[in-house]
Order: C-alpha cells, then structure tokens, then sequence
C-alpha cells in the first residue's frame, strides 16, 4: 500500500528531532555547545555542517544526535551531564559552580539570587560550559525546590 499522503520531507524533518536512543524529542543546542565539551577524540568526528539536539532523558545514554543519526554520549564528554547524572556532585549550574547538594542545602537559598545577578551582569557562558547549551536557571529552580518539598515533607 502507498503511503501517498504522508510528506517524506516532512517525516525524515520530524525524525531528526527525536533522540536515536529512545525516541523523545531533543532540544536544539548550539554547535559552539559541542564544540566546547566534547572530549578530542569525539571531537574529531564531529560535522561541523550539521545541527545537533540535546536529549535530556535521564535514562538514555545519548546526550547529542544529529540529523544523519550521529550520537554522543555522556562518556565523551568534558563534563557530567546533570540531566543524566542524578548525582549530589553533579554541577547544575556549570558556569559559577553551583551542584546538586548544595542547591539542596537549605544555607545556599541565595544562589538562585546570586546566579541571577551574575547573569544581569553578563558573566555567564552557559553555551559553552553546559551541555544543554542553555541558562541554568531552570534547573537551579526545580533543584531547589526538591529540596524545599523534601524539608517541608
């Protein structure tokens, strides 16, 4: 039976999207992003003439894919991943060093505040110093407010 209606372009568009390890939807993420955490060796396989997209599933070993179905893993690169590392070491904030245990200390209630300012002050580099090559902020957020729920729980 032909598939007549469904528009190639479209479909093969739509399948880049999604990560090769388990099929969620991967975010866009600056080319810089890769270029600046990927270890040498993953490096030198890079294409600089495709787009790749972040998978932040914590249950998938893929961090980047690409459109021609190239994947890296956490393992190859610089840095670990906090949306794959559900460790209290893991840096959440990769720019001003701010990690999981200590968003969750309930004496660091001002990093958020002081994350912010430094944003203000535009001393962030979060598309090269974090994976997902986006702020923070977000993540610094829903960390601390695990910890809020767990000290009022």
């Amino acid at each position: 039976m032909s598939d007549c209606c469904n528009d190639p372009l479209t479909t093969a568009a739509q399948s880049h999207q999604h990560c090769p390890g388990n099929g969620a939807k991967g975010k866009p993420v600056p080319l810089i992003t890769l270029k600046s955490l990927l270890v040498p060796g993953a490096l030198a396989q890079l294409n600089a003439q495709q787009s790749y997209r972040f998978c932040a599933s914590s249950d998938c070993p893929v961090v980047y894919f690409g459109a021609n179905g190239q994947t890296f893993e956490a393992d190859r690169l610089k840095v670990p991943v906090f949306a794959k590392d559900l460790s209290p070491e893991v840096p959440v904030c990769y720019c001003f060093d701010w990690r999981r245990h200590q968003l969750r200390d309930p004496a660091n209630r001002h990093a958020l505040d002081d994350i912010a300012a430094h944003i203000q002050a535009k001393r962030c580099g979060c598309e090269v110093n974090n994976p997902q090559g986006r702020c923070c902020l977000a993540d610094v957020r829903s960390t601390m407010a695990v910890s809020s729920e767990m000290d009022s729980g």
